[in-house]
């Protein structure tokens, strides 16, 4: 790897090499999972690049594929699975500069990929009184396209499913890392080729996204006295069309009192939680709806003082991960899973089989046009074979789990090749440059995803490759 030739070909670009800066933008929040921990502790860019706009974009990729280094696009670092980490060094490509918002009209937007959410969100309730569709609990920092390409859900999914539910996502303009790039403009199923592909697949430069109304939302607490009241709670809520709702999520007893300290006077440690986000319109059915469940509305944003409302934490940086990170501040040995469960029966059954050893959080959100049951369920770590074997309860009761605990895309969610993005990269990223390691199928063909044994990146710093 020629850093000094691809240095002077990247001459007015803006560049860091300075030790500090390299694992600081070389990391994410890897570090939720023990397992990645160890994997990737090490793992480190050897070079900063931070383009203005497409045409640096070009630049940067040409001179890369003509050196033979690799890249790795990154956004703000919020993710969790080694998304944006440079597995076998080289250039990390910081995209926060292109930040610009071309377009608020209609129902749509149009951003740079380093636009930080929070902001396309101010930007669009002040030129067009709307908000985007779907946002991480990490809006104040995430990016617009660090979400696109790594994330798949968040405020927003309990009304608009995901970022792969077709017509959230509306248009993308990308580069390929070829000879000479090539800027592409993907639009309709064609934009699946970049959503949640880590930036295996292309440099993405522009977003077109829908949005839908702003609201005025008000955060909601209700406490119950067994945790299945409050699963059927949400439940009844989800399945309430009338209800306008951004964010729905229940916790069972104790994690809600234990890991959201600043509400702990609101409510016992005895009790569970469903925490909302409610359009005002919703207000009266969600109190009406809470006592004939037996539920007691402990906190509602809209009935406290400015002052005291300021000093609490709002309900979109309680779901989703920022629980596993409040529950970690107060424990490092908690880690997380990503599940799906079918029905209530079944994580009754998961539930009794793993106990407190699961503290349970479970966020609802919209899937094929019905709700279902996303869970974030906290671990009790003890070692990396106990994890496992969490995991194949979860599947011996029917539920899905989407693995946090490896780097790949198939192996953390499909569990199998997806063709399109495989022929993509084909395509966009013949030598393989652009984020080497995510991609099992590119990197290894014939990898048995039914062997038990979880993909190993030859090329990954500090770890001995598998047989």
């Amino acid at each position: 790897m020629d850093l000094s030739a691809l240095i002077k070909d990247l001459e007015g670009v803006e560049l860091e090499t300075e030790a500090s800066v390299l694992r600081r933008k070389s990391r994410d929040y890897f570090w939720y999972s023990p397992v990645l921990k160890r994997l990737l502790q090490d793992v480190m860019g050897d070079l900063v690049v931070c383009p203005r706009d497409e045409t640096e974009v070009v630049r940067v990729l040409r001179a890369c594929h003509a050196h033979r280094v690799p890249v790795t696009p990154r956004g703000a670092g919020t993710g969790n699975y080694g998304q944006a980490m440079p597995l076998s060094g080289g250039v990390v490509l910081d995209l926060h500069r292109m930040d610009g918002i071309a377009s608020t009209s209609g129902s749509r937007v149009v951003t740079g990929p380093g636009a930080v959410v929070a902001a396309v969100d101010a930007a669009l309730r002040k030129a067009a009184g709307q908000a985007l569709r779907i946002a991480p609990s990490t809006a104040a920092t995430a990016t617009v396209g660090g979400f696109v390409a790594g994330g798949s859900g968040g405020l927003g999914s309990v009304r608009w499913g995901g970022l792969r539910a077709a017509g959230n996502v509306l248009g993308a303009r990308v580069v390929t890392c070829e000879a000479e790039p090539r800027v592409l403009e993907l639009r309709g199923d064609d934009v699946m080729k970049v959503i949640h592909a880590y930036g295996t697949t292309g440099v993405v430069t522009e977003l077109e996204l829908a949005t839908t109304e702003a609201h005025d939302w008000v955060d909601v607490l209700i406490a119950l006295e067994h945790w299945t009241d409050a699963a059927r709670l949400a439940q009844q809520f989800a399945e309430s069309d009338g209800l306008l709702l951004n964010e729905l999520a229940f916790f069972a007893a104790p994690l809600p009192h234990d890991a959201f300290t600043a509400f702990q006077p609101a409510f016992r440690r005895e009790q569970s939680l469903v925490v909302l986000m409610a359009a005002p319109s919703a207000l009266e059915a969600v109190q009406a709806m809470a006592r004939r469940a037996g539920g007691e509305v402990v906190y509602r944003a809209d009935r406290v003082s400015p002052e005291v409302r300021a000093r609490l934490p709002p309900v979109a940086e309680l779901g989703w991960n920022h629980t596993t990170l409040r529950a970690l501040q107060l424990d490092r040995r908690i880690t997380y899973l990503q599940t799906r469960y079918p029905d209530l029966p079944a994580l009754e059954r998961v539930r009794a089989r793993l106990g407190d050893e699961l503290p349970m959080h479970v966020e609802l959100m919209r899937s094929n046009g019905m709700p279902s049951m996303g869970g974030l369920p906290l671990v009790r770590f003890t070692t990396e074979q106990r994890l496992q074997e969490i995991m194949q309860i979860h599947e011996d009761e029917g539920c899905a789990v989407f693995n946090p605990h490896v780097y790949t895309l198939e192996e953390g969610g499909w569990r199998r090749p997806d063709p399109l993005l495989l022929d993509f990269k084909r395509q966009a990223d013949p030598l393989g440059l652009l984020n080497p390691g995510k991609m099992v199928a590119w990197e290894r063909p014939d990898f048995d995803f039914g062997s038990g044994r979880s993909f190993v990146f030859p090329g990954l710093r500090g770890v001995e490759a598998a047989a």
